[in-house]
């Protein structure tokens, strides 16, 4: 733990880790928030996970791209121009029932809009971390940022649960608005954002994914996400929306989460490091197949929640290794595209297939996808660096120097 309070006390990091937290804290709360509001719209999870499913496609459609962007126009433009039309988007959504009947495709792209503006909060700050710490401190930074972000999984779930069962749906999403523009007011003024500039990279838009380590990371993540996805929607399922339990239940996945996050903070990252986070992963989902009930379904997703932050780290810290520091903001929206393809499918997947079979089609879902995020680290592990001893900063921009003979 001194390592991690030594960070804290870093210029900047403090602060910084907090702004974000709270400019992505909607990131915990739009999925239940959604799940519930079309729910009751539409008296279907199909429809839900589709609304979902739209949003997801849209924030992966638009992360490498707005994440560029903030490398040629720089972070705070792109930042204020894309919170601004996202909290619109967010904010057709919450008041659509109060104006009238409106069809399913209406909420899709409003979802789809909103997700296409969802501001690149995290390549941002992870592209600033570098600049931050020194090389021995990276690693340890990524895990902090790893497991902390987990408070959103923590309080966000609870919050939004609470307030859409409790209040209203429309007023559980108005409150993911609003801290999508303090947080991101928040973080927008923040000193670092002036400090730190993103080179304008030289090289063609999409290159930077066929970087090995990139790509793994991309399609481990796009897994991983999918399967948390999936036990989002069964967790909701079993509990219905009437209940707090769901918020509970999933504020104590994120919980186990946030401590396997700093209890594997520390250990060196070899290149088996990934597909041993995900084995966690998949027993955990397996088994919530056969629980029924709060405390079995919350036992195994604190088995499951264990290596959830720890193989985000580890992802954080493999793409960052492995790139030129002008392409880590792409390269991180890149491995995001990818989480947001995998909530999409886990989503629309978990959703038909809970109307179908039950809550626990949810869960078949999440088992399956995790299954996949194992064997993808364990076949293709020649493309995971070995990170021991070794710092995790990102290559150096260089370029030839001429020089004139004398």
């Amino acid at each position: 733990m001194n390592a991690y309070l030594n960070l804290l006390r870093t210029r900047g990091v403090a602060r910084i880790i907090a702004a974000q937290l709270t400019a992505r804290f909607p990131s915990g709360m739009i999925s239940l928030g959604f799940l519930i509001h079309i729910e009751h719209i539409f008296d279907s999870y199909g429809a839900a996970g589709l609304v979902l499913g739209a949003t997801s496609v849209g924030q992966a459609v638009s992360g490498p791209v707005t994440s560029r962007w903030m490398g040629r126009w720089g972070m705070r433009p792109v930042l204020i121009l894309t919170t601004t039309v996202c909290a619109i988007a967010l904010s057709a959504i919450a008041i659509a029932p109060l104006i009238g009947e409106l069809p399913l495709w209406a909420f899709m792209l409003a979802g789809l809009v909103a997700g296409l503006s969802y501001p690149p909060v995290q390549p941002a700050v992870r592209t600033i971390y570098p600049k931050m710490v020194n090389s021995r401190q990276l690693t340890p930074l990524f895990s902090l940022d790893a497991s902390s972000q987990e408070i959103i999984w923590i309080a966000g779930p609870v919050v939004v649960t609470f307030v859409a069962t409790q209040i209203s749906s429309t007023v559980g999403i108005f409150l993911s608005v609003f801290f999508l523009v303090v947080g991101g007011a928040w973080f927008i003024s923040s000193p670092e954002l002036g400090r730190v500039r993103i080179p304008r990279s030289k090289r063609k838009f999409g290159v930077v994914l066929a970087r090995p380590p990139v790509l793994l990371s991309t399609v481990v993540g796009f897994l991983l996400v999918g399967s948390c996805a999936a036990i989002e929607a069964g967790v909701v399922a079993t509990f219905g929306d009437g209940s707090p339990d769901a918020g509970i239940v999933l504020a104590i996945w994120a919980v186990a989460s946030l401590v396997g996050g700093l209890g594997f903070g520390q250990i060196p990252i070899g290149q088996w490091a990934l597909a041993r986070r995900m084995f966690i992963v998949f027993v955990g989902a397996t088994l919530a197949v056969f629980a029924f009930e709060f405390w079995s379904i919350s036992a195994t997703l604190v088995i499951s929640g264990l290596g959830i932050a720890p193989a985000l780290a580890v992802m954080f810290s493999i793409v960052s290794a492995s790139v030129k520091f002008s392409d880590t903001a792409e390269a991180y929206g890149w491995v995001g595209t990818g989480q947001l393809i995998g909530a999409a499918l886990g989503s629309a997947i978990a959703g038909f297939l809970i109307d179908g079979v039950g809550a626990s089609g949810g869960f078949v879902a999440a088992a399956v996808f995790a299954l996949l995020g194992f064997l993808v680290p364990v076949v293709f592990r020649r493309a995971h660096p070995d990170l021991r001893g070794r710092d995790a900063s990102p290559l150096p921009d260089t370029e030839p120097v001429p020089i004139t003979p004398s």
